[in-house]
């Protein structure tokens, strides 16, 4: 019997510290731990590749290779399966190692009589220094719980790789400026996605000359003038994106016009030349004053419109500048043809001045998934990799670049073989996407029959058409906060109603839940000042926020019940806590329709009206909520955090506990044959149901209705047709009284044996 992977990592652990600390040369102690790895993880195996100038793997350790080998055999990053794990700075776990296409013999290494393999990158200061490997002769299928003490184990064998005393520490070092090594750079995904191009520096500042007006009146006059040319851009702008953009992409692009127009922004300008500058000067002095402001605000809402302001105020300074010029940062001639833009932070409407038929990826110094450039990013397909430090500096124009969003890197002067790897992926992504677009028009159905029901999640007019692209069955799940977050002031009743309208049009009478306000802890209004909360998550939020301001609540039904007039209408509560808020909350939209019919208006041709569950407490209260509503809908993410107790929003416990665990299995269950009985039609609309192994964890539980966002419809689409539930449910019933941590392993293994596409 296997030792558990606690037992190896403590005894490894401790055993690797005493190696570490002994004596001998920096080669001898690598030597001693490859032998201790093999040993306690009941490896035939262990090997330790160290990265050399060039990007090149070296094997530098072995146990069970041929000793003839170390310091002979060498892979490019890229190149075999080490060279992928280089790559990509992700573990491997292969049960049948040279099956994989991206499997390299390398003769002198003796290694053909291996069959599975565990890698994991050797990580120092975000850079990857090394690859360890371990190998069985057997088809071995490792678990979570291994990978993770390898990668524990390469944490601790980092600091002997980068010590400088088995290669010399320039080598472990990107260089920068007008190198032509390769350099790998960490970052943070903001649009996911693949991009190979070149890179264009995107530097917009316009750096004013002349700061002393001669004459105010005149200034003002230019500033005018340049306001006037900037509004009818912006028009211009913003009409040609109207097929493009639409819903809350335009009300990004609605509320950049909106700043630009500004009342006081305008004032304080004016107020500056009247003190004497220019209008060049005045607009950067008002912009600087506002930016110091704006940086010492702690709200991130608040702190991304910063970038909005940067871009307008650059942009009236190339209007003022360039007189009768568009504002734009670069003419289209002048852009390669697959570029990567390169810059420190991006408004929206500066990546519209590019021609985005050539725009390969976008890369970022800042930024947030929040923020409006990567809003329209997402919308237009661009990958989009923020927060990567120091890029302008590191980064030349023009230099290969690779951004592997998916992962948040990117790879600039990649090699050939980095280069082909990410090619063969793309490629690879086309295919799969053009199988999931091959299966639109067919049903999500089981093989043994069993119909699933794929709705969307969406907080966009722009994902509407994503029903007709996808065939989802519906939206199970629309956000109507984004038009609340992205607006400057709380929208008006005639506003949300032509919204609101605008959904159900383009729905083409496939069902849309509207879930009502949802705002608070993470998500929060420019224009609400709330007080500091302790525990936010679990604060004033959401339905306790419209329950204490039933005005804007019932603004929201009021319009909700105008844009449904004579069809249908689903409405769902969020963060119910107790059968006594929905009831609060279901007597307001009661009131609406009242007040609908005694105006004289049509009133939705049905009303259905169900509840979020995401609070524990309220599942305790299923049989009395049951009765009252036509329909539930699980909210996995907020479901977990409670049902844990652990913040997702905590970055040391976020991964702590797994979805695909008994407790939450089992409770899961319990919510679904609650539901059964009562004949109310449950849904989950969290993260989990988009992904492929945790939704065939779901219809194996019970659930027959999944919301996801649109492009996980088609990967959990090919999971259903190729599943075959009846076993699926006899198996999970050996799971929910299991002790395990997770079953996340016993899940996978289960669809690897029969045929179950993930």
């Amino acid at each position: 019997m296997l030792p558990s992977a606690s037992t190896i990592s403590r005894r490894l652990l401790g055993r690797l510290r005493d190696v570490m600390a002994g004596g001998g040369t920096a080669q001898e102690r690598l030597d001693n731990v490859v032998k201790l790895i093999a040993a306690d993880m009941v490896a035939e195996v262990c090997s330790c590749y160290v990265m050399r100038a060039g990007e090149v793997l070296e094997l530098f350790a072995t146990e069970g290779l041929l000793k003839s080998a170390v310091h002979e055999t060498r892979l490019r990053v890229g190149e075999g399966l080490v060279g992928i794990i280089g790559a990509h700075a992700r573990p491997l776990a292969l049960a049948d190692a040279q099956t994989h296409p991206s499997f390299a013999y390398r003769p002198e290494t003796g290694e053909e009589i291996f069959h599975s393999l565990v890698g994991v990158p050797i990580i120092r200061g975000g850079r990857v220094i090394g690859v360890l490997v371990v190998q069985n002769k057997s088809q071995r299928q490792y678990t979570e719980e291994e990978v993770e003490t390898l990668e524990t184990v390469a944490m601790v064998l980092a600091e002997l790789v980068s010590s400088g005393e088995l290669i010399n520490r320039d080598e472990l070092a990107p260089i920068d400026g007008n190198a032509i090594l390769p350099m790998r750079l960490e970052g943070v995904r903001l649009t996911a996605g693949i991009g190979i191009g070149v890179a264009v520096m995107h530097q917009p500042r316009v750096v004013v000359q002349k700061l002393v007006a001669e004459d105010p009146e005149v200034e003002l006059a230019r500033l005018k003038d340049a306001l006037n040319r900037m509004r009818h851009s912006l028009d211009r702008m913003f009409e040609a994106q109207d097929l493009a953009f639409g819903g809350e992409h335009r009300d990004v692009l609605e509320t950049y016009r909106m700043f630009a127009e500004d009342a006081g922004w305008r004032a304080r300008m004016a107020e500056a030349i009247q003190s004497g500058l220019t209008a060049e000067a005045a607009v950067q002095k008002v912009h600087e004053d506002t930016r110091v402001r704006m940086g010492q605000v702690s709200d991130p809402y608040l702190r991304e419109r910063l970038h909005d302001l940067e871009d307008i105020a650059n942009r009236l300074l190339h209007h003022l500048v360039r007189a009768g010029g568009d504002g734009s940062t670069m003419l289209d001639a002048e852009l390669p043809e697959n570029a990567v833009l390169v810059c420190r932070t991006m408004g929206p409407t500066e990546l519209l001045d590019y021609d985005r038929r050539r725009l390969r990826g976008l890369v970022l110094e800042d930024g947030s998934p929040t923020m409006h450039v990567a809003i329209l990013a997402r919308a237009l397909d661009i990958p989009v990799v923020g927060r990567v430090k120091d890029a302008l500096s590191r980064i030349e124009a023009f230099d290969p670049i690779v951004v592997d969003a998916d992962s948040g890197q990117l790879f600039v002067r990649p090699s050939d073989d980095i280069l082909d790897a990410f090619a063969a992926n793309v490629e690879a992504r086309a295919v799969r996407m053009a199988t999931y677009a091959a299966m639109r028009d067919l049903p999500a159905t089981t093989r043994c029959g069993q119909s699933v029901r794929l709705l969307l999640n969406a907080g966009l007019l722009v994902d509407v058409p994503q029903l007709e692209v996808t065939g989802a069955d519906g939206i199970g799940l629309y956000r109507t906060e984004m038009p609340f977050m992205t607006r400057p002031h709380l929208p008006d009743v005639q506003a949300q109603t032509a919204l609101y309208s605008k959904i159900l049009d383009a729905s083409g009478g496939k069902p849309v839940v509207f879930r009502t306000l949802d705002v608070g802890s993470d998500k929060l209004l420019p224009y609400w000042n709330s007080a500091d909360e302790d525990n936010p998550a679990m604060g004033w939020r959401s339905i306790r926020i419209t329950l204490d301001r039933p005005a804007v609540l019932r603004h929201q039904l009021r319009a909700l019940v105008r844009a449904g007039a004579g069809r249908e209408l689903h409405v769902m509560f969020p963060m119910v806590a107790e059968v006594a808020e929905f009831i609060h909350a279901r007597a307001l939209l009661d009131m609406e329709l009242e007040r609908h019919v005694a105006s004289g208006g049509v009133l939705p041709s049905l009303v259905r009206v169900g509840t979020m569950l995401e609070v524990p407490a309220l599942a305790m209260q299923l049989p009395a909520l049951l009765s009252r509503v036509d329909f539930v809908s699980i909210g996995s993410n907020d479901l977990m955090q409670f049902l844990f107790a652990a913040d997702r929003g905590n970055m040391r416990i976020s991964d702590r506990y797994d979805v695909l665990s008994p407790p939450m299995l089992t409770f899961l269950r319990w919510i679904t044959r609650l539901c059964d009985e009562a004949g109310v039609s449950l849904s989950l609309c969290g993260e989990m149901a988009g992904r492929p192994l945790d939704a065939m964890a779901l219809l194996g539980i019970g659930f027959r209705n999944l919301s996801m966002s649109a492009p996980s419809v088609g990967p959990v689409k090919a999971m259903v047709r190729s599943l075959s539930l009846a076993r699926l449910e006899d198996y999970m019933a050996s799971l929910y009284d299991l002790p395990d941590h997770s079953v996340r392993e016993r899940l996978r293994i289960f669809a690897l044996d029969h045929g179950v596409q993930l």
